[in-house]
C-alpha cells in the first residue's frame, strides 16, 4: 500500500469507530477484508488510527470535522505534516483537502483532549500535574518487558533478546523490567518470549507488583486475574501457591498456557471460596483505565458519568466479597490502573467506613509519565488493636 492509501484505510476504521464500533474489531475487520495488506501496512494504519484517537478532540479542530478524514487531516498538521502531499485525490488516495477541511487551533480543554466533564475530577486527583499528563496522554506509551527471574537473568535475556534484533535497556529502578529500543512487533514471536523467559508487562504494573508482600509458602491468590500478568509476576518471585479467579472466566482462557510458557502452576478457579483463607488477595479491579488511555485511547471517549459510577460500585463490591477471603493475619491489595480519586483513595475509605475492624497499611500512586502508567494501589489488613 502506498501511504496516501493507508491514509484512506485509516479513515475507513476511524469512520467505523465514531459509529460506535471497538478500535480492536474495527482494525481485525478490516485487515480479515485486506488481504493485499502486509504486516507494515497494517502496523501502519494501526498506528495512525491510535495517533488519531489519542488527540480526537485536538484532532478534530486541526482536521475541520469529527470525522474519520477530519481526524487524520488534524494529526498530520498536529504532527506537522503537510497533507497536500498525500491526499491527492488519485489511486487509492484521500481527495485533495477543501473548504470544509479548514484548520483551527484547538483550544483549553479541547488542545488537552479531555473531555468536558472529566475536567474537574482529574483536577481533583492531578492537581497542578494537571495539564502535563494530560499532554503525556496524547503520545503513545513506552514498551517494557518483564523479566522471569524464575527462568533466566536480565543479563541472558538481554542477550538472547538481541539475537533477534531486540534491543532493550535495563531499567535502573525496576530490576525486572527492560525498555524495548527497537523491534517491538517482533517480541511475540522472539525465542525469549516463546520460551517464557519475558512477559510484556509495562513498568508502573512491574513496580506495584514488586512492593507486594512476598514471602515462599503463601496461600495467593488474584481475583481479578484477567490474563493473569500479575499472577505470573508473582509467581516469579516466590515459591508459593497461586490461584486465580476472575467473574468472566474467558478473560482467563490464555493464562493456563502462559503459567506453563513462565514455568509456574497456577490453579484457575470458578470459586475462590471453598479454597479460602488466603495470605494475600490481590483486586486489580475493574476500573476507568484512564492510567492506561494511552494505550486505549477510546476508552477516554467512551467513558461516561454514569458509567463511572457503575464502576465504583463494582469495586466497592469486589472490595466486599474479597474481604472475606483473607486470613486474620494475612493481606487484601487493591489495585486500579485509574486516575481518579473515586476509584483510588475514596474507594478505600469508603471500604474502611463499612470496614472498621480493617486498617490502610500503605496507599501509592504511581503518577501516569513518560516512562510507565499510572496506577493506584492500597495494601488493607485487619486492624489487631
Amino acid at each position: 500500500m502506498t501511504p496516501p492509501a493507508r491514509l484512506s484505510a485509516a479513515i475507513e476504521i476511524i469512520d467505523g469507530i465514531l459509529h460506535g464500533e471497538s478500535a480492536e474489531l474495527a482494525l481485525t475487520n478490516w485487515g480479515r477484508a485486506s488481504r493485499y495488506a502486509g504486516s507494515g501496512d497494517r502496523n501502519a494504519v494501526r498506528d495512525l488510527v491510535f495517533a488519531a484517537l489519542r488527540r480526537k478532540r485536538s484532532a478534530a479542530a486541526a482536521g475541520g470535522s469529527m470525522t474519520g478524514r477530519g481526524l487524520i487531516l488534524g494529526i498530520m498538521r498536529l504532527q506537522g505534516t503537510d497533507p497536500q502531499a498525500f491526499f491527492i485525490g488519485e489511486g487509492y488516495a484521500p481527495t485533495r483537502p477543501g473548504p470544509a477541511d479548514q484548520s483551527r487551533l484547538p483550544t483549553e480543554l479541547e488542545a488537552l483532549d479531555c473531555p468536558d466533564w472529566l475536567e474537574q475530577p482529574l483536577r481533583n486527583a492531578l492537581g497542578d500535574d494537571f495539564a502535563a499528563i494530560l499532554q503525556a496522554m496524547q503520545s503513545r506509551a513506552r514498551i517494557f518487558l518483564r523479566v522471569n527471574l524464575g527462568k533466566s537473568s536480565v543479563n541472558a535475556a538481554i542477550e538472547i533478546l538481541a539475537k533477534d534484533g531486540i534491543a532493550v535497556l535495563a531499567d535502573p529502578a525496576c530490576f525486572t523490567a527492560l525498555e524495548v529500543l527497537e523491534n517491538h512487533r517482533k517480541i511475540k514471536r522472539s525465542e525469549a518470549y516463546v520460551q517464557g523467559l519475558v512477559e510484556l508487562q509495562d513498568l508502573s504494573s512491574q513496580a506495584v507488583v514488586l512492593e507486594f508482600p512476598r514471602h515462599d509458602g503463601q496461600k495467593v491468590l488474584d481475583y481479578c486475574a484477567g490474563s493473569g500478568g500479575k499472577t505470573l509476576a508473582m509467581a516469579a518471585l516466590a515459591k508459593s501457591q497461586f490461584f486465580a479467579h476472575d467473574h468472566f472466566t474467558h478473560r482467563m482462557k490464555d493464562l493456563p498456557d502462559r503459567a506453563a510458557r513462565a514455568g509456574v502452576n497456577v490453579t484457575v478457579l470458578a470459586d475462590p471460596a471453598p479454597f479460602a483463607p488466603y495470605d494475600l488477595v490481590l483486586c486489580d479491579v475493574p476500573c476507568s483505565g484512564s492510567g492506561s488511555w494511552r494505550r486505549d485511547p477510546q476508552g477516554k471517549w467512551a467513558l461516561t458519568q454514569n458509567k463511572l459510577l457503575e464502576i465504583c460500585e463494582t469495586q466497592a463490591e469486589i472490595l466486599d466479597r474479597a474481604a472475606q477471603l483473607v486470613q486474620p493475619i494475612g493481606v487484601l491489595i487493591y489495585a486500579t490502573c485509574s486516575l481518579l480519586r473515586e476509584e483510588n483513595e475514596d474507594q478505600i475509605a469508603a471500604f474502611l467506613q463499612r470496614h472498621p475492624d480493617w486498617r490502610c497499611s500503605n496507599a501509592k500512586r504511581l503518577p501516569l509519565s513518560d516512562r510507565g502508567d499510572g496506577f493506584f494501589v492500597a495494601h488493607l489488613r485487619f486492624n489487631r488493636g
